[in-house]
């Protein structure tokens, strides 16, 4: 139910994107501004920038689902909690830092804060960080989206959902705790193909990283 209503909301973003076009235009003004860590090939970079942020959008809520579905598996689904409710009302439930941007520009702020929040899910515990759940793509994509929103405001997103993860999980016994059940279930079918789309997200819409120069 809850995947449902934020891809509702998604969808009404987008339909307000057809009518203004708004958000193409600052993804073309981003793409001018890029730094050269971030190349964008082809003739029409801000359509391959929009179409990222889109489908980065878009997967927002299946994380949601996914990592959802994992912890029920896993029979740990009270401990997931916080996170998944955190996560979707990012979107339901905005707060005043992001219910005063509207349409595709202002979700995908809601996006970002959800993808930040799960990784930094993952690196406060250890079981999964050492499963590396977390692809380099996911995080490159985490990267260029702080980039598309700009500083200092994905600044102030980050210190944002820093807090929320301090106060679902801001102790040791929580970085201490076992998940390795969440983690196989994480590693089966059910995270395969959200693995393949994050591999797949950059390249397929023309965008690369330089990972030996500074951001």
């Amino acid at each position: 139910m809850t995947p449902a209503v934020v891809l509702n909301i998604i969808d009404q973003a987008r339909r307000q994107e057809a009518r203004s076009g708004a958000f193409l235009r600052q993804m073309q003004e981003r793409a001018a501004s890029l730094p050269a860590s971030i190349t964008v090939d082809g003739y029409q970079p801000a359509t391959s920038l929009f179409q990222f942020a889109v489908e980065y959008i878009e997967m927002a809520p299946r994380l949601i689902e996914c990592v959802d579905a994992c912890a029920q598996e896993a029979d740990c689904a009270t401990l997931f909690a916080p996170f998944i409710d955190a996560a979707t009302r990012y979107f339901t439930q905005p707060s005043v830092l992001l219910a005063r941007y509207e349409g595709l520009d202002g979700i995908l702020n809601r996006a970002y804060m959800c993808h930040r929040l799960m990784e930094e899910m993952y690196e406060n515990n250890r079981s999964i960080r050492t499963a590396q759940l977390v692809d380099l793509e996911a995080t490159c994509s985490n990267l260029l989206v702080h980039q598309l929103i700009g500083e200092p405001f994905s600044n102030e997103l980050d210190e944002a959902v820093c807090l929320n993860v301090m106060q679902i999980a801001g102790t040791p016994d929580f970085y201490e705790l076992d998940l390795n059940p969440f983690v196989l279930q994480a590693k089966h079918a059910a995270w395969g193909w959200m693995r393949d789309y994050w591999e797949n997200l950059l390249v397929r819409n023309h965008i690369h990283f330089t990972l030996n120069t500074r951001l």
